[in-house]
């Protein structure tokens, strides 16, 4: 007996449009979350079970377009899936894993980040919705919001814990290739910030410069006190 799979009859993600075409008008809507994409490389270098996503259809009902958010987040998935990576996001292709977390960053003109996209994450289910607007003038311009009995809550504090993920999100002055403003970052439990790949080369490279004066210190003082160091 012919056993009857109803995922053979959805789209794949190969025969899915893999963007919606629409091209970003502000920078940061690319720089912001791809910052955050390197840093959870360092940090996660060694788990596959997770991928994020940066201008990247999620597709969670076939009969629906995708949402593009600027960035997102799943836990549990593969984090390569092949050779050619993934297309776009098919949540039927996922284990019906929704993203954990979302980020938009709001370009000079909203986009529906709180209205038809908001609601449309919450209705996926995404735990985790962040929302950032360096043209707050009145409140944060990073609004984090926990989905509680199936509503968005606003979250307090800078950076933002999220046990589910282990990670917690926050905003401060940084540099990133050459351009020093505000940016997003992750955060431990303690409320640390992890550096970001272009600090950790600097600090190594701190490091390694520091090795070496010391090491030419100490034979600096061995020639002095008329030791060769060659003969050690």
């Amino acid at each position: 007996m012919v056993q009857f799979n109803p995922l053979h009859c959805l789209p794949s993600s190969a025969e899915l449009p893999d963007s919606d075409d629409t091209p970003v008008d502000n920078e940061l809507q690319d720089l912001m979350p791809g910052l955050l994409k390197l840093i959870l490389a360092n940090i996660w270098k060694t788990r596959m079970d997770w991928f994020f996503g940066v201008d990247m259809g999620v597709y969670y009902d076939p009969d629906e377009p995708a949402i593009v958010p600027d960035g997102f987040l799943s836990l549990g998935v593969e984090r390569i899936v092949d050779e050619e990576l993934r297309l776009s996001y098919v949540i039927w292709e996922e284990n019906n894993i929704a993203p954990m977390f979302v980020l938009e960053v709001v370009s000079k003109t909203y986009r529906g980040e709180y209205g038809a996209k908001k609601e449309r994450y919450q209705q996926l289910g995404v735990l985790y919705y962040a929302v950032y607007s360096s043209q707050q003038r009145r409140k944060s311009p990073l609004e984090i919001y926990r989905l509680i009995d199936g509503e968005y809550v606003l979250q307090s504090g800078n950076p933002v814990w999220m046990p589910e993920i282990g990670l917690g999100l926050g905003r401060e002055q940084g540099s990133y290739q050459g351009i020093t403003r505000e940016w997003l970052y992750w955060y431990s439990q303690a409320g640390d910030r992890y550096p970001t790949p272009d600090e950790r080369a600097e600090t190594a490279e701190q490091r390694a410069e520091t090795a070496e004066q010391q090491l030419q210190d100490l034979l600096k003082k061995l020639k002095g006190r008329g030791i060769d160091p060659n003969t050690l």
